[in-house]
């Protein structure tokens, strides 16, 4: 079968780059080994915003103990799994439409521009890899797995537990490890966080990290820093998560065959998301560029531009992140310690939560925010945590943007009382 384009997977990076092609009037054919909506839908954003939401609902101080001890988590894990069949769906009406071919099976290259699934072949001038990543696993983790004394998992059979772990040990104090420790915590677990580094969450400013670590600590999360973990059964745990990282998805592509160079960290791309294969893409976590969901979404966007010859500009140099614990954090642009380690001259602005109106009308009190300015006063990163730190972060990045100074910052009016008055306190 020929089309204009062959997208393998139909995660974040695949489904959306489809439909913004087939709307472009290309004759797309998308291959996926298993259901759609990849990882972020099926394993990972999606299924862990409901336990957030459903932990954050336990959290509300109107409700009595009783209320807070009997957590129904066969009730949570319904509501999850109807918002992924719900969105699977809206998924599938996409990949229904006119200009659209969506093939079910494994992909593999036979050659630069044709893919064979199963027995048949398909060839494209132009070939999206949107093919995502898997779980990381440490050696000690994989002998773990093989022991019986132990029940290890990664984050994809902890969202499917049937029950709340009595004991919960997180190896891994990076995105996932840290909104599994908030929300297990909520649900009833004792939690356990080990993470080799000195601090949680690495991309985060370090400030705003260990002041986030100091909220989960007062919760009763108890984190083991500088920790080197040699032996899963040593962590006395019901359940051992393992939260390290995520390595992408090449094998069984055949990149070879292709001739598309990559290495432990990805397929390697330009700015285009093009590899050294002309017509070859790849997005998304394959490509190890940044391991979000709407970096995939936009890449995508960014490679069928490329495509068509269609000029976009997209800034993947602002690129905003979020980790939806309790309270959230978020981020945009470098941390402050890698302005000093750049020997880059930067002013900070803090704020806090404690100062707000709306924050003290809901009981969220415990944030702060703090914008990074470079010598010209132009806004260059925001880095925070408290309530909807995530939506706060979304309005400085879109005016990051817009190349922004803190004094225009300061001069738009915000709506009173809301949150959002914290970034122009």
């Amino acid at each position: 079968m020929n089309s204009d384009l062959i997208i393998i997977g139909a995660g974040p990076g695949g489904y959306v780059a489809a439909g913004y092609a087939a709307s472009k009037g290309l004759r797309t054919v998308v291959v996926e080994k298993n259901v759609v909506g990849g990882v972020c839908l099926n394993h990972g954003c999606i299924p862990t915003k409901c336990l957030a939401h459903d932990a954050d609902m336990l959290r509300n101080p109107l409700l009595d103990s009783d209320c807070r001890r009997l957590v129904d988590f066969s009730r949570i894990q319904q509501r999850k799994n109807e918002v992924i069949e719900q969105l699977r769906g809206g998924i599938r009406t996409l990949l229904s439409q006119p200009n659209i071919t969506l093939v079910e099976g494994s992909a593999e290259f036979v050659d630069a521009h044709t893919i064979k699934v199963g027995d048949e072949l398909f060839t494209a001038d132009n070939i999206i890899i949107a093919t995502g990543s898997h779980t990381k696993l440490p050696p000690f983790a994989v002998e773990g797995m093989q022991s019986a004394k132990t029940k290890v998992v990664t984050s994809t059979e902890l969202l499917d537990i049937e029950s709340v772990p009595p004991t919960l040990a997180i190896v891994g104090a990076g995105v996932i490890g840290m909104e599994f420790a908030s929300a297990f915590n909520t649900f009833g677990s004792k939690v356990d966080v080990y993470e080799f580094l000195p601090e949680c969450l690495p991309a985060i400013d370090k400030d705003i990290a260990r002041r986030l670590r100091k909220s989960l600590e007062k919760r009763g999360v108890k984190f083991h820093m500088k920790y080197s973990v040699g032996n899963v059964d040593d962590l006395g745990a019901d359940v051992v998560l393992i939260a390290t990282g995520r390595a992408a998805n090449t094998d069984g592509l055949a990149l070879e065959k292709a001739g598309i160079s990559y290495d432990r960290k990805g397929i390697t791309v330009d700015d285009n998301m093009l590899t050294n294969v002309a017509g070859v893409y790849a997005v998304g976590d394959v490509n190890g560029r940044s391991m979000l969901a709407h970096a995939a979404e936009w890449q995508g966007r960014r490679a069928v531009n490329h495509i068509i010859g269609e000029h976009d500009d997209i800034r993947f140099d602002i690129m905003p992140s979020a980790i939806f614990t309790y309270p959230e954090a978020a981020c945009v642009g470098p941390a402050e310690s890698e302005l000093k380690e750049k020997g880059v001259e930067y002013a900070v602005h803090k704020s806090f939560y404690r100062a707000n109106g709306k924050a003290l009308a809901i009981g969220e009190t415990e944030g702060m925010m703090k914008i990074i300015t470079d010598t010209a006063d132009r806004v260059i990163s925001c880095h925070g945590y408290g309530a909807h730190a995530a939506d706060l972060i979304q309005e400085v990045s879109a005016l990051m943007n817009k190349e922004i100074t803190l004094r225009q910052l300061h001069d738009i009016i915000h709506i009173h009382p809301t949150l959002s008055e914290i970034l122009v306190q």
